[in-house]
């Protein structure tokens, strides 16, 4: 049970944010405050990437108990905020004491709900999966309502709302659950996957698909490189560093690589994952190059305090970066809903699917 004296303390103070379009000329400037608790920050950037809003500079502090963090933020158009219903929404989000998410813990696997079926989905990655786990799923008469895909480090992993093809609602028959599984168990393991394809039963509740992605590929340590790939010349390498500030008892990381939306809710989702806080931080972007710094301690109030624990925090934060960055051709594709329709002669390194309203949507990244 949260402590009463925090409790209290949060009410006393409730959330402030402020969103002003006129500090900055090429940005909408948004202010958070509040009583600081594990997770806060995660909470916030989560809201302002699912605006698909991009956050071109932050300043972080919560040091002394209290939060207050600066972001210069402008949309994928590059202007400003103008919209008097999204400024609504940011603030009546943020300044609502009860906006952090719950815990987004839980094994891998179909987790029922009203709506749909969530089936997460974790293997070896290869050519032809996405194709043989779509005619599972549509020979299983099993309806997509949207998937995101993610590989990296031939690792793959899915989450993907499905329903009932007849009644459009959720998958709860157990003996069909059970045959969904054994079978997409079968199409991930492969003829010569070396880790075991994860699914598991788990109960219902509210989880958010991307960061549930890193949490999945972050469990299969998709972060340990099986193998070097050669860099292109013209290339910006991730560059990751994890230092010690010892007058101040922090661990420094420091990070500089290519820029791209959600890379800061990438960087500080796997930094929360791995049971860190963010204590100060700077965030600087220009052109396509991104900077940022972070003072950190584990949430037992200790910095890093070991070689392995160093390396493993950078290689998890090049992962983190990594897992959305992908170079091939891009497809967008509509139509009529039919997840049949994803049995394409490509292999999948990035995939969004949305079938609301009958329409099929699809985005993604592909080597040909």
């Amino acid at each position: 049970m949260e402590d009463e004296y925090a409790k209290l303390i949060r009410r006393m103070n409730p959330p402030r944010v402020t969103i002003d379009n006129n500090s900055s000329p090429d940005a909408t400037v948004i202010q958070v405050e509040s009583v600081n608790k594990h997770g806060i920050l995660l909470e916030v950037v989560q809201v302002l990437a699912d605006l698909e809003l991009i956050i071109k500079k932050a300043y972080i502090s919560s040091d002394g108990g209290w939060f207050m963090d600066v972001f210069n933020v402008i949309c994928h158009d590059g202007s400003k905020i103008r919209d008097d219903g999204v400024v609504s929404y940011i603030k009546k989000v943020l300044e609502r004491d009860a906006f952090y998410v719950p815990s987004l813990k839980g094994s891998v696997g179909l987790k029922p709900s009203d709506d749909y079926t969530v089936i997460e989905l974790v293997g070896t990655d290869r050519p032809g999966l996405l194709s043989e786990v779509s005619a599972v799923l549509t020979d299983l008469g099993c309806n997509v309502v949207n998937a995101e895909i993610w590989t990296h480090n031939a690792r793959a992993a899915a989450v993907v709302h499905v329903t009932d093809d007849t009644t459009k609602v959720a998958v709860e028959d157990p003996k069909r659950l059970s045959t969904i599984k054994k079978l997409l168990c079968n199409v991930l393991k492969g003829n010569n996957d070396l880790k075991t394809a994860k699914m598991t039963l788990s109960t219902p509740g509210f989880m958010h698909r991307q960061r549930r992605l890193h949490q999945i590929m972050f469990a299969e340590r998709d972060y340990e490189k099986v193998e070097k790939t050669e860099e292109k010349e013209n290339k910006l390498r991730t560059r990751v560093t994890v230092l010690d500030c010892v007058e101040k008892d922090y661990t420094v990381v420091t990070m500089h690589c290519r820029d791209r939306p959600k890379l800061l809710f990438d960087i500080i989702c796997t930094l929360t994952d791995m049971q860190y806080v963010v204590f100060h931080g700077v965030v600087h972007t220009e052109k396509m190059e991104a900077f940022q710094e972070y003072y950190i301690r584990h949430v037992d109030g200790s910095p890093v305090r070991s070689e392995a624990e160093r390396e493993r925090v950078m290689q998890c934060l090049e992962a983190a970066i990594e897992r959305r960055t992908s170079e091939g051709v891009v497809c967008y594709v509509a139509g009529a809903a039919r997840w049949a329709m994803l049995r394409l002669p490509l292999e999948a390194v990035k995939l969004e699917v949305n079938t609301a309203v009958g329409c099929w949507l699809m985005w993604t990244l592909a080597r040909l």
